[in-house]
């Protein structure tokens, strides 16, 4: 049976029994503490914790996920994988462990004739926790599941919880027998290779207390409303019913096998190394494909990170099986053509995917090159001072500079018999993402405990907007907190952060800065806001000041907001959508939103892109943009469903969470995009869009800047008056500006080559004067001496080797001359070959005059440079040259 059909018939059995089928969600998690989706059941965490109310009382997805924990042992074993498909079925409140259990066996052993899965009832084993008599009557008395198969297990195999306060259970795990081929008989609690565990049934039904780990919490007592959340295993199953022995040989993922195989014509099953590499490759471009299908993008950090490391992996196992150029193209087209049934949307943008994968593989190629100079110099470095380990401050610089996964460095770096410091790199890049996330997270939510915000909207409810249709209003304080922490009151110069019942003020989110503005109570309080965020879903927190007076929870209140700042912005989120049309039309679907950030007056816009826009395409769009300012059209906003948005072809931003009911707003005939924005009414309103150009922000990402409305204008107005001044200093008309500078410019660039040729000839008369003073030391020339400050260190340096040349007669010769430049002292020493087979160095002999000056240097035996921070001991560094040579000559 091939994936396809194992996900169309989940979702068919239980549509079939009451369930409301809900698309995967993206990979990108809506969940501050996640980078990615890493289970299936992300996506209901707040239907589980209270947060929201769920859609329906029974809900079946088959969820997209991504897990990196246990990156580098992808492809030892047949369990560990990154990217998985887990099909779930959700109950809230409804039915509890007899439907889950009875729903479960139905569907794994009704025949495939039926609808089912066909399983032999035969070689299923399940498991119960210690103490759910509960679970293991109803499979042996309601299902009629042999006792014998029932193994109990603890806390640790059976027991599930968020890992935080809140909800917890027991787990049920249906596990099946692959035979005597893989190991020992015994059951699960034996051998978990031989019963491979395809289905985990939860059943929510206690609180738990603090505590750490899978085992050490309490248990508080029962919830109010019992819940049920499964998972299977889509490609655990698929590895049971096609009888291959892993995940890496279903038909989803032997296709990427195969093509890999015939790239580097390595055959699959001959090698056990090259085998780990074929599952490396095919795993980590599942992967990539389904992240960047999803608007991840290749970066430093968080998600982009995430990729980035996948996707170089994928690259650098193929290198490790032998192929020597880009491959990436090939694996992406086996990927999407073997997910694309799955996943429609793959098919759909194949071109975006391979647009930003190409680039990052190219890059990663040219990082190699590069990277491998970086760590050769590391690695000689570090054998010169007789050490085995390369510095994990090294290892993170390739990383961070070069994009090096550690696994790479930690393999070059062992080719040439030194381990890494893992624990100082995995140290410095816990420290970068923990100031990434500390940020990001401080931004969000303050500091203040996130269940303060959901005890509100427990309370409350959730914040009523009322800010596309006015721009102040009457509201009560129905939330506060005083320096992140829960209070009754507020007094004049508190920070706080207050939550209104309705508010006009617009949160931040979709690329939109928040609302700025005041908040006056009837006892005469006022509160400054100055931003405005929604940490829970739902809930507008307003961050700011007290102003005036006593704020008390429960008092009436009248929120009003800056309204010039808010129409600023709306012109940019606007102007912003009329971006991203005019770019699509000019460059094609691939230049899809990646992100923006509207403020007062002006926007950001990333896209994605392989390339730098060329200046006239960027002009074009421009002008496009304008030209449509001057059609006055009308800007409309209209709630739908999401799938009539689609129909009309509104464009999503990738990354962007939607609910089923979605905003769509529409610019006349231009533009029609899901946005929970605000925006003009017309966009005769925007006066002025002015592009200030565009940048790369990453692999595959481009970003342009750009100003609206009067700061648009203020930017014309100061380029006019800066035209004007360079019309009247050359003596021309403003078309002619461009031919005038660069002529100009090139008469002083071959003026400053001819005053550079006159210094270089100056420096070099002095060598044969410098060289009829050399000093014969013990058998060798000996050349000292200080040339006119201000010499650059390249005359320096080929001053002195220009002396070293005129040295004849196989003599052994030591050349070192000083200078200042800027202050400070430099130094160049060069040695003939005769002198260095006497021992004499030019790097030894730079380390010891440069410590004398009172800094450092260093080089190759020939030649070597350095410097300090005291000119007046250069007198002194000669004499410490001199010593060296009379002592090793």
């Amino acid at each position: 049976m091939e994936s396809a059909e194992i996900r169309r018939r989940w979702l068919s059995f239980f549509e079939g029994r009451g369930h409301t089928a809900v698309p995967s969600a993206s990979l990108i998690a809506d969940d501050p503490t996640l980078l990615l989706v890493p289970a299936g059941m992300v996506p209901f965490k707040p239907y589980f914790l209270g947060e929201v109310k769920a859609p329906a009382p029974r809900l079946t997805s088959v969820q997209k996920c991504v897990r990196t924990p246990d990156i580098e042992e992808v492809g030892k074993t047949t369990r560990h994988g990154t990217f998985f498909q887990m099909c779930g079925n959700f109950s809230f409140g409804d039915y509890f462990k007899e439907g889950a259990i009875t729903l479960a066996w139905e569907l794994l052993t009704t025949p495939v004739a039926d609808g089912g899965y066909g399983l032999d009832p035969d070689r299923l084993w399940v498991t119960v926790y210690l103490d759910d008599d509960e679970a293991a009557d109803i499979w042996t008395d309601k299902v009629g599941f042999p006792v014998e198969r029932i193994q109990r297990l603890g806390k640790k195999e059976n027991y599930w919880s968020m890992g935080v306060p809140g909800p917890c259970g027991p787990c049920s795990e249906i596990f099946y027998d692959r035979g005597p081929d893989f190991g020992e008989e015994g059951g699960p609690a034996v051998n978990d290779e031989r019963y491979v565990e395809i289905w985990n049934l939860v059943f929510m039904q206690y609180e738990r207390g603090a505590g750490e780990g899978k085992e050490d919490f309490e248990i508080l007592g029962e919830l109010p409303s019992k819940n049920i959340d499964t998972g299977l295993g889509l490609e655990r199953l698929a590895m049971v019913l096609q009888d291959v022995h892993n995940m890496f040989e279903i038909d989803t993922s032997m296709a990427v096998i195969d093509k890999a195989t015939e790239l580097t014509g390595v055959r699959y099953g001959s090698d056990p190394a090259s085998d780990v590499s074929l599952r490396v490759v095919t795993d980590h471009m599942r992967t990539s494909v389904m992240l960047i299908g999803d608007g991840v993008t290749p970066g430093n950090e968080g998600r982009g990170y995430v990729l980035r490391r996948i996707l170089r992996r994928a690259v650098r196992n193929m290198r490790l099986l032998g192929a020597t150029g880009p491959v990436v193209a090939d694996l992406i087209d086996v990927v999407i053509r073997s997910m694309g049934q799955q996943y429609p949307e793959l098919i759909t943008d194949r071109k975006r995917i391979e647009t930003v994968a190409l680039a990052e593989e190219a890059a990663f190629l040219k990082a190699i090159k590069g990277g491998t100079n970086i760590l050769d110099t590391a690695v000689t470095e570090t054998k010169a001072v007789g050490g085995s380990v390369l510095a994990g401050d090294k290892a993170f610089l390739l990383h961070d500079t070069w994009g090096f996964p550690i696994d790479l460095t930690l393999e070059m770096a062992a080719e040439q018999g030194l381990s890494v410091d893992e624990d100082g790199f995995r140290r410095l890049m816990t420290e970068q993402r923990d100031r990434a996330k500390a940020d990001a997270r401080s931004k969000k939510t303050g500091h203040a405990d996130l269940s303060s915000y959901r005890e509100v909207a427990d309370t409350s409810g959730a914040t009523e907007f009322t800010g596309y249709s006015s721009t102040e209003g009457e509201s009560r304080i129905v939330g506060l907190l005083v320096d992140g922490v829960p209070s009754p009151a507020a007094t004049e110069g508190d920070e706080v952060e207050v939550v209104l019942d309705r508010t006009p003020f617009y949160a931040e989110g979709g690329g939109q800065l928040a609302d700025q503005g005041r908040i006056r109570l009837d006892t005469g309080a006022v509160i400054q806001v100055r931003d405005v965020q929604q940490p829970v879903p739902g809930v507008s927190v307003h961050k700011g000041s007290v102003q005036v007076g006593e704020v008390t929870v429960g008092s009436a209140a009248f929120a009003a907001i800056d309204t010039r700042r808010r129409r600023a912005i709306a012109r940019a989120h606007s102007a912003t959508h009329l971006t991203h049309q005019a770019l699509r039309d000019a460059l094609g679907p691939t230049a899809a939103q990646a992100g923006s950030e509207n403020s007062p007056g002006r926007f950001r816009f990333d896209f994605g892109s392989p390339a730098a826009v060329p200046g006239t395409v960027l002009t074009d769009v421009e002008q496009q943009i304008n030209e449509v300012l001057g059609r006055e059209l009308d800007v409309q906003a209209e709630v739908m469903s999401i799938d009539e948005a689609k129909k009309q072809g509104a464009i999503a931003e990738f990354g962007e969470k939607y609910g089923e009911r979605v905003r769509v707003v529409t610019i006349g005939d231009f533009s029609k995009e899901l946005c929970g924005g605000t925006h003009v009414h017309n966009t005769a309103q925007l006066g002025l869009v002015k592009l200030l150009g565009e940048s790369s922000i990453g692999s595959g990402v481009r970003r342009i800047e750009a100003l609206v409305g009067v700061d648009a204008y203020n930017f014309l107005a100061r380029e006019h008056t800066v035209v004007a001044q360079l019309q009247e200093l050359v003596k021309g008309r403003s078309e002619e500006l461009p031919e005038k500078i660069a002529g100009m410019l090139a008469k002083l660039r071959d003026a400053e080559k001819e005053i550079e040729k006159f210094r270089a000839e100056k420096v070099l008369a002095a060598a044969a004067g410098l060289v009829e003073g050399a000093r014969d030391v013990r058998g060798t020339a000996l050349v000292t001496g200080q040339v006119p400050d201000g010499t650059s260190a390249d005359d320096l340096r080929r001053l002195v080797l220009d002396v070293r040349g005129r040295i004849t007669g196989g003599r052994p010769a030591v050349v070192a001359l000083f200078t200042t430049v800027g202050g400070r002292p430099l130094t160049v020493i060069a040695t003939n070959e005769a002198a260095r087979e006497r021992g004499l160095k030019a790097g030894e002999l730079v380390r010891a005059a440069a410590k004398t000056l009172g800094g450092g240097g260093g080089g190759k035996p020939d030649v070597a440079q350095g410097g300090g921070q005291n000119p007046e001991a250069i007198g002194d560094a000669v004499a410490a040259v001199e010593r060296l040579v009379e002592g090793t000559a």
